[in-house]
């Protein structure tokens, strides 16, 4: 291990955000930590390094942390509402999840769910769903892929390109495939192949469900009622090692309500579907604050862009504690662009001004996650909506572990 001083400690307001960042620090690394006082860096290495080697990476650990810190605008976060359950349950859910195969990990960041927490998720989103419903939302479909183009045009490659995740295929030529086919293979999660056979990526795997509405709208002009969506979607972010468990995935779902308009209709609308979410999740006695918030933007646009956000509170999350670590996940954001998908994608309102734009999003797993981390496994001890919901589904597991037949 080596230990990275900092000419100054990391203000605390940043440490979630640098410590996270520090996943992307260098492929050397086992892992890297902002140690509790915020002025060092404690690191693992993979392998043993040169006197210079490392030199250049305390340099470069030393620059990431000044590129995200110095001069920062320090936002004071804000607690706008919340609500306080019981939290009887304290236990860690993940070891018994996995023990009963309602959860397998099937690869790093990436989980089958079985049917206890599916009946759970299914339980929200028909919630959602009815939110969208009194408000009138249109519905659409999205697919898994998003146009790489379009990420470029919207300074998504800018400001997150860590989490982007590339879609790619073989390339359209018999010996290159014939060569896959005899001499791929894996390693671990790793593929093994040459990768002059594979073509160059021609479309992402979609960070977020709103993009494509907003790709889709395009061009347009918006009626002066204003624009209702929803969707459900599939999403990918891709967050090194802070993936961990339910608490921070590659792939994850998501439903979103979207709102294009004036900015009186888009903040009205978020602000309305974050409180119809806030009674359910008060209904279900999920103990939870909304609070002031910031998008993960990578260290090159981190300090201008998360100033941005913070001074105008353009971002809230909901955010859930989970009693096993004494921490807090966001289960659920409300997210104003003002006019940037207008003004960028040429989006007009009813008055030929540049459309805003807004979203509010719940990610199901981490949803579920907190709900059994503060009521538990044992059905007969949640909220009676939801045992009413799920009783019809409730069966006795159709398999058995082998060594217990």
């Amino acid at each position: 291990m080596i230990r990275i001083g900092l000419a100054e400690p990391v203000p605390v307001p940043l440490r979630g955000d640098v410590q996270s960042k520090l996943a992307y620090l260098d492929v050397r690394l086992e892992n890297a930590v902002l140690t509790d006082e915020g002025n060092a860096i404690e690191a693992t290495l993979l392998w043993a390094l040169s006197p210079a080697e490392q030199d250049g990476l305390e340099a470069k650990a030393r620059q990431l942390v000044v590129s995200m810190c110095e001069d920062a605008f320090l936002p004071d976060i804000r607690t706008l509402s919340g609500h306080k359950g019981q939290m009887a349950f304290t236990d860690d859910p993940m070891p018994l999840l996995l023990a009963r195969r309602e959860v397998v990990r099937e690869g790093e960041g990436f989980f089958a769910i079985g049917p206890l927490l599916t009946g759970l998720m299914d339980f929200f989103e028909a919630e959602l769903t009815q939110i969208a419903e009194v408000e009138g939302a249109d519905r659409y479909r999205f697919p898994a892929l998003i146009s790489s183009a379009y990420l470029e045009k919207v300074q998504y490659f800018k400001n997150f390109p860590h989490s982007l995740s590339f879609v790619s295929h073989l390339n359209e030529d018999i010996d290159d495939i014939q060569r896959f086919a005899s001499e791929a293979h894996c390693c671990g999660p790793v593929i093994k192949v040459d990768p002059a056979v594979m073509s160059a990526p021609k479309a992402m795997l979609s960070p977020t469900v709103c993009h494509h509405l907003y790709h889709l709208l395009e061009g347009t002009r918006i009626d002066e009622a204003g624009l209702v969506a929803t969707a459900f979607g599939h999403c990918f972010r891709y967050e090194s090692r802070n993936m961990d468990a339910l608490e921070r995935v590659w792939n994850f779902t998501m439903r979103e309500l979207i709102f294009v308009g004036d900015e009186d209709f888009v903040e009205a609308g978020i602000v309305r579907v974050r409180e119809a979410f806030e009674k359910i999740l008060a209904r279900l006695d999920l103990t939870y604050d909304v609070m002031t918030a910031n998008d993960p933007f990578f260290a090159g646009t981190y300090r201008d862009q998360a100033a941005y956000q913070a001074a105008f509170e353009l971002k809230y999350e909901v955010r859930a504690p989970l009693p096993y670590s004494g921490g807090s996940i966001a289960v659920a954001s409300q997210n104003s662009h003002r006019d940037f998908f207008g003004r960028t994608l040429n989006i007009r309102d009813h008055r030929g001004d540049h459309a805003c734009t807004g979203c509010f999003g719940v990610g199901y797993e981490r949803l579920a996650l907190a709900f059994v981390a503060q009521h538990g496994l044992e059905t007969e001890r949640w909220p009676a909506a939801v045992r009413a919901a799920l009783a019809p589904r409730q069966r006795q597991a159709r398999f058995t572990e082998q060594d217990d037949i």
